[in-house]
């Protein structure tokens, strides 16, 4: 991921300084992201990915541009996430550079403790697979159980957390939105 930071970075010729500024983020951080050293939490990564024109997903997913994809389950590998940020993500697809819709299975972590809501500039869908989760919308708690689902705008505040000391696993959809 880091590599893709920094391709991408690099492309609209963009010093790490102006983009941490841009990002709110400092120098240092994105070294570390470009490096390897840290891995960004989604809401970093999102507005890392939207000061560099590129989608999230992009950042997330292996390299490839086949029109086809298919991805065993006993392949799949997590991608980004760390008990510090909550989320554990693995990407489902192997999509083209910039598709506009990103599937991933968000394993939410039982020991993540009540951080702030993020945006991101994707709509966003859910659905949950296993576990509960609590999902903070725009200021308001909804409870969502395995089978629920849920879709709504991402520049709105918002996070999700597990409801109990188990992790929960939940199916995302990222969905890119044309501005007008």
């Amino acid at each position: 991921m880091g590599k893709k930071v920094k391709e991408a970075r690099l492309n609209i010729a963009l010093t790490q300084q102006a983009l941490a500024e841009k990002c709110n983020l400092t120098k240092s951080h994105i070294s570390k992201i470009e490096n390897g050293q840290a891995a960004p939490a989604v809401a970093t990564l999102s507005r890392i990915a939207r000061e560099l024109n590129a989608p999230l997903s992009w950042f997330l997913e292996a390299d490839t541009q086949n029109k086809m994809s298919i991805v065993r389950s006993k392949e799949r590998t997590v991608k980004v996430g760390d008990k510090d940020i909550g989320y554990m993500y693995e990407t489902l697809a192997k999509r083209p550079h910039f598709s506009k819709i990103e599937p991933v299975i968000v394993t939410v972590l039982p020991e993540a403790e009540l951080v702030e809501p993020f945006t991101h500039a994707e709509d966003e869908f859910i659905y949950v697979l296993s576990g509960s989760i609590n999902l903070y919308y725009d200021g308001e708690l909804h409870f969502l159980e395995q089978g629920d689902s849920a879709y709504f705008e991402g520049n709105v505040p918002h996070i999700f957390l597990s409801t109990d000391n188990t992790e929960a696993k939940v199916l995302t959809m990222f969905i890119q939105v044309d501005s007008l």
